[in-house]
């Protein structure tokens, strides 16, 4: 079974296997591709709404990797779908793809490359340029902003 995040029907994404999502994709579809969500709805896509606890263990990986300031409520969903249903998350999103590694969820890119290597964000503060493994809102220091670093 594959997932479909929002760019599987802005791409239009093409499979026989059978295909889920969550209702808050079609919120973000427009156009010809919310008549994609609709037309795949209406032939027997599974609609999914994924649970709170794994919703949570979903933000809790992404905090660890340090991707949820970047991810959506609908992406956190999509991953949360894919994870419950053990099924494959289709998505171009490198951050989801990160969370998705971690949590041992596979992942199908649809446009670009997939990732290569699971990250885990560093955070160096704009100040005194400490680094930090973990996100916190200011420089424990010096009181400044703290920005993600690419860890490589």
């Amino acid at each position: 079974m594959y997932v479909l995040d929002t760019s599987a029907f802005i791409h239009d994404f093409h499979t026989t296997e059978q295909t889920a999502t969550i209702p808050l994709v079609r919120d973000e579809l427009e156009d010809e591709s919310a008549y994609r969500y609709d037309a795949m709805e209406g032939s027997g896509m599974h609609i999914h709404i994924p649970n709170d606890d794994t919703t949570e263990k979903v933000e809790r990986a992404a905090r660890e990797s340090g991707d949820l300031e970047v991810l959506s409520e609908t992406d956190v969903r999509l991953v949360a779908a894919s994870f419950e249903l053990d099924a494959t998350l289709v998505t171009d999103d490198y951050a989801m793809q990160n969370v998705a590694e971690k949590l041992n969820v596979g992942v199908e890119v649809i446009a670009r490359e997939g990732i290569d290597e699971q990250r885990h964000w560093r955070y160096q503060c704009q100040g005194c340029g400490r680094e930090f493994d973990e996100e916190k809102d200011r420089c424990p220091i010096c009181g400044s902003a703290l920005a993600r670093k690419n860890p490589s």
